[in-house]
């Protein structure tokens, strides 16, 4: 089922390298909002049966038994490939690929994993199993009664044919994510601190709260634990995800957004209530990193580069990694004992400037 095999590529192939680092994650509102992923490292084959409340809407996950379902952890692929489409359609391009060409290496570094042997491994293990799970749904399902697809309709290692070295991978998303992410409200911005919840209820819950308590006003979203286990789609019985989720609560460490519990007035469940702590995600300007949260602790000479900048900077200088020019840049003003510069921008492509200077034997 999953296209492992190796494609060669001639040295005139163009690999699409997007430069993350500038812009913010985004995530497909109705994967957020449905349980189509497992909640747990290990490898689940029971297969995930949700209806909503009103049996309006289901959805129904299935495993393969080589791979295993795919896992909240393998989404983040998925949020790496919707920001990258995201960031498409924001600049205008025309005909959105489909299939997007990515270094492995600008995945595992975006989404915070480690470069090392092994990730590269579990990388390819998780785009084995956002291939061979199968989900079918009603969810956009227009005139048909259901519509069936994968993640992933496959995904390749593109080879160089003289040095057999790897160029990278061609990753080809499903239709019915694509067009997702292309749909008028079809996503929504996530905080990057997300991808330091080590936990896969807590990551649940956080895509939970960000779909319905990131617009819903001081109030926040409540939803009875009851009806929140059988949204999370989650293994196990209902008492044990009930004392999962009251030690999150206590935790109350979810990015954005605060957790408490209210008792049922009549003597029943308890309700989970999510409230907003500061501006939504969606509200924070595009010129924001996606690693600021990994900025350093001296935020008094913390400063990023613009989209503007950033164009600028690659048509006059191309060839230089232009973030590990600001980094050095960055270390460099540290070293001094004054504050930014007024103009960091222009500051900023002054010193690439005389860095291209200094350097340019190095290309």
């Amino acid at each position: 089922m999953t296209d492992r095999s190796r494609a060669y590529i001639d040295d005139q192939f163009d690999l699409f390298l997007p430069y993350l680092s500038d812009l913010p994650f985004r995530d497909q509102r109705e994967v957020m909002e449905r349980p189509f992923f497992s909640l747990a490292k290990r490898k689940r084959l029971k297969p995930i049966d949700y209806s909503s409340p009103d049996g309006k809407v289901w959805v129904h996950v299935s495993a393969n038994p080589d791979y295993g379902m795919a896992t909240i952890w393998d989404a983040d692929i998925l949020i790496y490939c919707a920001s990258v489409i995201s960031d498409m359609a924001r600049r205008g391009v025309n005909d959105i690929p489909r299939t997007l060409n990515v270094m492995p290496y600008d995945i595992l570094r975006t989404i915070g994993r480690p470069t090392t042997g092994r990730a590269y491994d579990l990388l390819g293990n998780a785009l084995d199993r956002l291939v061979s799970t199968t989900i079918k749904t009603n969810i956009r399902a227009e005139n048909r009664r259901e519509t069936t697809f994968s993640w992933l309709d496959s995904w390749t290692q593109l080879v160089d044919e003289k040095t057999e070295r790897s160029k990278g991978m061609s990753l080809s998303l499903s239709g019915w994510f694509y067009d997702g992410l292309l749909m008028k409200g079809g996503i929504l911005a996530i905080d990057p601190a997300y991808f330091k919840l080590t936990g896969g209820r807590e990551r649940w819950l956080y895509r939970v709260a960000r779909k319905h308590a990131g617009g819903a006003g001081a109030g926040g979203f409540a939803i009875s634990l009851p009806t929140l286990f059988e949204k999370s789609g989650a293994e196990g019985v209902y008492r044990r995800f009930k004392f999962e989720i009251i030690a999150i609560v206590k935790r109350d460490a979810l990015p954005s957004y605060s957790l408490s519990l209210e008792d049922s007035p009549r003597g029943g469940e308890p309700k989970l209530r999510m409230t907003r702590r500061m501006a939504a995600p969606d509200q924070v300007a595009d010129t924001i990193p996606i690693r600021a949260a990994a900025a350093p602790a001296n935020t008094n000479r913390q400063a990023y580069l613009t989209d503007e900048t950033l164009e600028e900077a690659r048509a006059t200088y191309p060839g230089w990694d232009i973030h590990a020019v600001h980094e050095t840049y960055r270390k460099w003003l540290m070293s001094k004992d004054a504050a930014p510069p007024k103009h960091y921008q222009r500051a900023f492509l002054g010193f690439l400037k005389s860095y291209h200077e200094r350097h340019k034997h190095e290309l």
